[in-house]
């Protein structure tokens, strides 16, 4: 990160399941990233989506339904 892009798309869509270690893992990189002066946007299908809303981290991790959608708000960022 300290060295190369400073804005990343993290694909999940084909996840089945994320568990607290998971959403933990999201948090750290989305401050790591947002640190270094970056965005993450994060893909995910209806149930990864469902279970980050249960925890209502939807917003923090900026969640995205495609990678097209997460390449247009990085290109428009």
């Amino acid at each position: 990160m300290e060295e190369g892009p400073k804005n990343f798309i993290l694909d999940l869509s084909q996840i089945d399941f994320v568990d607290s270690s998971g959403l933990g893992a999201l948090v750290q990189l989305v401050k790591k990233t947002q640190t270094a002066g970056g965005t993450l946007q994060v893909v995910t299908n209806p149930r990864v989506t469902q279970t980050v809303k249960l925890v209502r981290l939807e917003q923090f991790l900026s969640l995205q339904p495609s990678v097209e959608v997460a390449l247009e708000n990085i290109k428009s960022s």
